[in-house]
């Protein structure tokens, strides 16, 4: 059991040391911890810009709250952008660093609209940095990867909710979300090539994929 848990910890909870790279991305969401964490690494001088993406969840329909510094960040706050975007800023990021994705509203719409901004944008990424929640860390480097296939990533994430690489099947919330990573990982993947395989290609500009991949987060 101990050599399963430890494998599944593996696969899900990625973890790079930094590199020098052309852009910091970060999945959308309403955990702070992203955006120190993109800004750590902006003002060691490790990328030029940070790109914050996310409307805001499908499932959800709005911004619903932050989830781990609501006094700290009262908002209110439109989208997921806005509130990375001044998480970013407020942490010493200029704005002017700080490139604008707005519409997504999955980890999916994440990566491929962030595709969009960056060949808007005329951005060659070669290297990359994602930073991300550390139990979503697989999905979102598969998602980036998927859309970004010729760039080197380097994930650098952050904890939530006290859930960690270590501790994470000690309690029943860790457990269910860990766990629903893999499933996801799986379904969602397996999905993602079979289509491919079919010769299904996905375009950066067609609409978010709450009107594709239903129930994708």
């Amino acid at each position: 059991m101990a050599d399963m848990m430890a494998d599944i910890a593996q696969f899900i909870f990625l973890e790079d040391e930094p590199q020098q790279a052309d852009i910091i991305f970060v999945t959308g969401g309403a955990y702070a911890c992203e955006g120190h964490r993109a800004a750590e690494l902006y003002r060691a001088g490790y990328a030029p810009y940070i790109l914050p993406s996310g409307r805001y969840s499908v499932h959800d329909g709005r911004f619903v709250a932050v989830a781990d510094e609501p006094q700290r960040y009262p908002g209110p706050y439109a989208t997921e952008w806005e509130f990375l975007a001044d998480v970013c800023a407020g942490d010493g990021v200029p704005r002017e660093a700080i490139l604008r994705e707005d519409r997504a509203v999955s980890t999916w719409d994440n990566a491929r609209f962030s595709r969009r901004v960056t060949d808007a944008a005329g951005l060659a990424v070669r290297r990359a940095i994602l930073c991300c929640k550390s139990l979503h860390a697989r999905r979102a480097y598969m998602y980036y990867q998927f859309f970004y296939p010729e760039t080197k990533f380097f994930v650098c994430p952050c904890d939530i909710e006290n859930i960690t690489r270590a501790n994470w099947n000690t309690t029943p919330q860790g457990t269910a979300l860990v766990m629903s990573e893999v499933e996801k990982c799986g379904k969602q993947f397996g999905e993602m090539f079979v289509q491919r395989m079919q010769g299904i290609v996905y375009d950066p500009d067609e609409p978010s994929m709450k009107d594709r991949w239903a129930g994708v987060k």
